[in-house]
């Protein structure tokens, strides 16, 4: 081949290369135009005001493509499929109880994106503000609202596989006192300290004490479900094969994803809710593979997301392992019951023995920015 020939060959390829970059620019950016253009026999979605406290509410993130897409929206929590009030407030993850929300939020920048965790009063102010070090996955707030937590993947994306880390931050939404990871909390497995590289925390949910939670621990190809103690800070295990848990209003249950054998790798996981008094575990009547942490609705109705159109759809089924899935609203993700309709922000005693300790939580503020 003569230096002619490779010269031209190098450019011919050149300027493949070049058309096929302008095509996916292209095509990124009529797709980003078609995002913002409400699609076609979607919710009716309004601009308004939207608040924490209202009585008999659902809040929760549009997914639907237009204007407001991604934006904390809120329709009665009795017709969830209703007309939405879209609130201006954009984020990829959100959780609130008692008139405070979290809400994980992506902020993009000329490179790439970065993430931080806002704290929410009631009118979806911002209170204080917290950077996040990986991808958003999972959100909390205790039913008393003192409390937050989130959890972001550091490595990897998916809790499918076994090639991921997580980060699960807890902060007094008082002081703005923040652990930054779960795991500087002190382990006890099977009664013993424990201590080992591969720890990953994630999924917090919390009783109504403003003491305890609960979360799932990964370690050795295997996830507990622990319960953490914010006074002593630590960890204790419970019951194996228990991700992502959500405590119920009365405190007694826990609703989670449990993986089953047989299934699909990349889909291993049914929904169950575990008695914490007597560890009885109760598939409930969803065939689908759920990856999501659930929401009770109610004392007797978890909330979860299934995979949807345009991003996630809403589905409830009873918590007792009867009756059968059904879609309560589309096109939306992370949903929270709030003022007073829904488990937010009932308190009422949690099965946990008390402890003697009066260990104060810690005090580190790790990057805390007041809004």
């Amino acid at each position: 081949m003569t230096v002619r020939t490779r010269i031209l060959v190098l450019l011919s390829a050149l300027l493949v290369l070049a058309g096929v970059g302008t095509a996916s620019v292209l095509h990124a950016s009529a797709r980003a135009e078609r995002r913002d253009q409400a699609q076609a026999g979607g919710p009716r979605i309004t601009s308004g005001k939207v608040t924490l406290t209202e009585p008999g509410r659902m809040v929760f993130r549009n997914m639907a493509w237009g204007p407001h897409r991604d934006e904390l929206t809120t329709v009665p929590a009795s017709d969830p499929s209703g007309p939405r009030t879209a609130s201006g407030v954009k984020c990829l993850r959100f959780y609130a109880a008692a008139g405070t929300g979290v809400c994980l939020q992506a902020v993009h920048g000329p490179v790439s994106d970065t993430y931080r965790a806002l704290i929410l009063d009631a009118s979806l102010h911002i209170r204080a503000h917290y950077d996040v070090p990986g991808i958003p996955s999972r959100a909390r707030v205790s039913p008393s609202g003192h409390y937050a937590a989130w959890t972001a993947f550091v490595g990897g994306d998916s809790y499918a596989g076994t090639n991921f880390s997580t980060r699960a931050a807890i902060v007094d939404t008082r002081t703005g006192a923040l652990t930054p990871s779960l795991e500087a909390y002190r382990i006890v497995k099977d009664g013993r300290t424990y201590h080992a590289s591969d720890v990953n925390l994630w999924g917090v949910t919390f009783a109504s004490d403003d003491r305890t939670f609960y979360a799932t621990l990964a370690t050795k190809s295997t996830t507990y479900l622990v319960r953490g103690d914010l006074r002593s800070r630590t960890v204790t295990t419970l019951h194996a094969n228990v991700e992502c848990p959500s405590l119920s209003p009365d405190g007694t249950r826990i609703a989670y994803k449990k993986r089953v054998k047989g299934l699909p790798k990349d889909a291993p996981w049914h929904l169950y809710v575990l008695d914490l008094r007597t560890m009885r575990e109760t598939p409930l009547a969803e065939t689908r593979s759920v990856d999501d942490q659930a929401v009770w609705r109610d004392e007797h109705t978890v909330v979860y997301a299934l995979p949807g159109d345009f991003g996630a759809d809403l589905y409830q089924v009873p918590a007792d392992g009867t009756g059968a899935p059904r879609r309560i609203d589309s096109a939306a993700v992370s949903p929270a019951f709030v003022g007073g309709d829904g488990a937010g922000v009932l308190i009422v005693s949690s099965p946990v023995p008390r402890t003697s300790r009066r260990d104060r939580p810690g005090s580190g503020r790790g990057g805390a920015r007041r809004g």
